[in-house]
């Protein structure tokens, strides 16, 4: 039938099952299955639900995390860590949250497995990062989780369909665009874009009347609640935002891709709490890591999709990100070229500056 939901929308159900608590049940085309949780919004209650279940449960982390935390990553990318059966809520999320490393940094010694396949355990961590919680997740294997899922109205989540479709980016579709004046430019045009999955929308915003078949004066600006909005001083977002449309504006065109990928796209939440562990003495990149994210999660693959499917082919690109320039390449967007954008130093972000040109290739 046509008003069954279809992988897209289950994995959008899914994501928002997480967020609120709740068990979505997995499976292989093997018939094995199992049921997980997020760490993070995971209740008491519902954990000593889970110990009624037949079997033992584990937390599922990423191997980021897992290095942190001196744990074997016997399946590569993620590792299987036991949970003792005296341990509590606290517990679990304490492997799952790096906040109190430092002071509690004895959470061991942990037990990790190496038998069976930890294909459902590296779903349940995928589907947590992409619902932007801690990427970890309690996971119990069940023998027979279609008719566990029915009985209990869990989600259901197909492991071979759902993994392809969760590598790949959403297709994005123009929502609507109309006139918006703005400071640096009365002739201001913003562009909704919507994903297929359900996920963030992203903007851009065309400065005046853009030549298609010349190189256009473009941004890829990820976004950046505190810098952009709060003014923070900890980065340089806020006055590269305004620096790329003041530019814009002086020279009649130019079009700025805003992305809603905040926090090098792991989420407001987490951005706050690496910011957290920056102030134990982290930097950028090592906070990242503690959280059990990679460098950097975004997908600037969303600007390329923008940019054509607004007309254009060629740009000259405000960035100090090598990264950008080779995406763009990859993606069909010839970058003819790249046109620096170095502001917005203070005493609070040279660190953080240092650590984007010294880990993540920043050209400044």
């Amino acid at each position: 039938m046509s008003l069954l939901p279809d992988i897209t929308e289950l994995i959008a159900r899914a994501r928002a099952d997480l967020r609120m608590g709740l068990a979505v049940a997995l499976g292989t085309e093997d018939g094995s299955g199992a049921i997980a949780l997020a760490a993070e919004t995971l209740t008491a209650d519902r954990l000593a639900d889970l110990r009624h279940l037949p079997g033992q449960p584990v937390i599922a982390i990423t191997v980021r995390r897992a290095e942190t935390l001196k744990a074997r990553a016997y399946d590569g990318d993620v590792a299987r860590v036991m949970i003792p059966g005296d341990a509590g809520l606290s517990w679990v999320q304490a492997v799952a949250d790096p906040s109190d490393d430092l002071s509690t940094p004895m959470k061991g010694p942990l037990q990790t497995r190496r038998d069976g396949s930890a294909a459902l355990h590296r779903l349940a961590v995928t589907l947590t990062k992409s619902a932007r919680l801690l990427p970890a997740a309690v996971v119990l294997p069940l023998a027979d989780v279609h008719a566990f899922a029915a009985t209990n109205g869990l989600t259901f989540i197909d492991h071979a369909r759902a993994m392809p479709h969760l590598a790949e980016r959403s297709p994005l579709h123009e929502v609507v665009a109309a006139r918006l004046p703005i400071e640096v430019s009365q002739a201001g045009r913003l562009h909704v874009f919507r994903p297929e999955d359900g996920g963030e929308e992203h903007y851009a915003i065309e400065i005046g009347r853009p030549d298609r078949r010349k190189p256009v004066l473009a941004r890829l600006h990820s976004a950046c609640f505190t810098g952009d909005v709060m003014g923070s001083l900890k980065c340089d977002c806020g006055p590269q935002l305004r620096g790329a449309l003041a530019q814009m504006g002086e020279e009649g065109a130019g079009v700025l891709l805003y992305l809603n990928q905040e926090g090098r796209g792991i989420g407001l939440a987490n951005k706050m709490r690496a910011y957290f562990l920056q102030d134990q003495g982290f930097d950028t990149v090592e906070a990242n890591h503690r959280l059990g994210f990679e460098d950097d999660e975004r997908d600037f693959r969303l600007g390329s999709d923008i940019l054509t499917s607004l007309g254009f082919s060629s740009v000259r690109l405000l960035t100090n990100n090598p990264a950008k320039i080779a995406m763009m390449e990859r993606t069909g967007i010839a970058v003819t070229e790249r046109v620096p954008l170095k502001v917005g130093e203070t005493a609070f972000n040279r660190g953080y500056l240092a650590t984007k040109a010294a880990k993540s290739g920043h050209l400044l």
